[in-house]
């Protein structure tokens, strides 16, 4: 009986290279339906806490509402804290790439920038699913200076305070430090009287509002 035709070194070079090449395949499999299942947790996580409040959803909740297991939940976000703390980072890098977005467009224009601003503010704040500043919403369900996700929070606002300072004072105003303080103040309580009373409320006066303070402050 003829022998079978012994593997050419060719063959053999094929098939072992192979092997890692489907282990190395399965390994990015599981990677992108790792990273599938933390997204999907973290979206799930995001509209809860923000529609609902971070305190009054539990974990139960957010595992039935995304479908994924709570092994996997766990192998994400080790504890409940974490997951706030991912909610409260996403929500934070949203927020400047809106603003840089509206920046892009008025670049050349400090006034006009700052302006567009207090403009898609108040389109945010008249949206329907609106429900408060994320940050303060947090600061206000975590009030122990030393929790992870009131920084990122607090981190929030001083940014936002560095960002108009530097709009007013490429403006020339006098007193840009002083202009700054009540933009924020403005701006924080537009988002407080937004979740109470919404568009039917004086958010669209947010920036006439701003107007009068970049005039008072060009004056002085």
């Amino acid at each position: 009986m003829r022998k079978p035709a012994a593997p050419t070194k060719t063959a053999i070079t094929t098939a072992a290279a192979a092997v890692p090449e489907s282990a190395a395949a399965t390994a990015a499999t599981a990677e992108r339906g790792a990273s599938k299942a933390r997204t999907r947790i973290l979206e799930t996580a995001a509209e809860l806490f923000y529609q609902e409040g971070v305190r009054a959803v539990g974990v139960d909740l957010v595992v039935e509402r995304s479908g994924v297991a709570k092994t996997s939940l766990y192998r994400h976000f080790a504890t409940k804290d974490d997951l706030i703390v991912a909610f409260v980072e996403q929500e934070d890098a949203e927020y400047w790439r809106d603003w840089d977005q509206v920046a892009a467009k008025e670049k050349d224009d400090p006034e006009a920038e700052l302006l567009a601003h207090l403009r898609w503010i108040t389109r945010h704040i008249a949206g329907p699913k609106y429900r408060g500043c994320a940050f303060l919403n947090v600061a206000t369900e975590f009030p122990a200076p030393a929790h992870p996700a009131r920084a990122v929070a607090t981190r929030n606002k001083i940014e936002l305070h560095r960002r108009l300072s530097l709009l007013v004072k490429r403006m020339g105003v006098s007193k840009p430090g002083s202009l700054a303080d009540q933009l924020v103040l403005l701006i924080d309580g537009a988002y407080v009287n937004g979740q109470l009373l919404g568009k039917k409320g004086p958010v669209h006066s947010l920036e006439a509002a701003g107007r009068a303070l970049i005039a008072a402050a060009q004056r002085s």
